[in-house]
């Protein structure tokens, strides 16, 4: 059953300080085709080590840019196998080494910008939520990251009537850090992302 923007509301009234867990479990019940998407950037295994707490089998959608730092793609590695998070890989339809001859990785400001992004992030993803059809997207948006992201809450809904759930939206750092203590989680901060370059820039996702 879709959920009208003023259900939408009522609920984020409800959740504001309930564990990420039971409100994982609350969206997984309403939703039938639910997936979280994942790139590895810091504090990602939290959102990751949540989700798959309450459902093991959750799509695990990776859009991978290609331009992922070592350290990303060994943190990768290892949660994938420590969480055993089932990974369903998307990457560009280019190779990097075709694109560092034509174009590189454009500045923000080169023309060409959005062309890299399309290629890098955004048609991959499309082609991702294509084959998934989810009625349920987990994220791991936090108030605070940018300009839009402090317009939404734990729940949205996409452009697509698509429920985002985001359970650690109202966490920082340091309570993310305390989770990541508590469960003996891993993070790594050694993070690229070509499209965004700044933190407080958005590429097009969640727009």
């Amino acid at each position: 059953m879709a959920l009208t923007a003023q259900q939408v509301e009522n609920l984020n009234a409800q959740f504001k300080g309930i564990p990420p867990q039971e409100i994982i479990s609350w969206a997984i019940n309403h939703g039938q085709r639910p997936v979280v998407t994942t790139n590895f950037r810091p504090y990602e295994v939290a959102i990751l080590h949540a989700v798959v707490d309450v459902d093991p089998t959750i799509p695990v959608i990776w859009c991978d840019t290609g331009y992922n730092t070592p350290n990303t793609y060994k943190h990768a590695e290892e949660l994938i196998s420590r969480l055993g998070l089932n990974i369903k890989l998307y990457v560009p339809k280019q190779t990097v080494a075709y694109r560092d001859v034509v174009m590189g990785i454009p500045q923000i400001d080169d023309p060409r910008h959005a062309e890299f992004t399309e290629q890098v992030k955004l048609e991959p993803f499309r082609r991702a939520m294509a084959a998934h059809q989810p009625d349920v997207w987990f994220t791991n948006l936090r108030k605070g990251q940018t300009a839009l992201r402090d317009s939404l809450d734990i729940l949205s809904l996409s452009k697509d009537g698509v429920l985002k759930v985001s359970p650690f939206y109202y966490w920082n750092d340091a309570q993310l850090d305390a989770y990541l203590k508590e469960y003996e989680l891993p993070n790594e901060h050694n993070y690229f992302d070509p499209t965004k370059v700044l933190e407080n820039r958005e590429c097009g996702l969640h727009t």
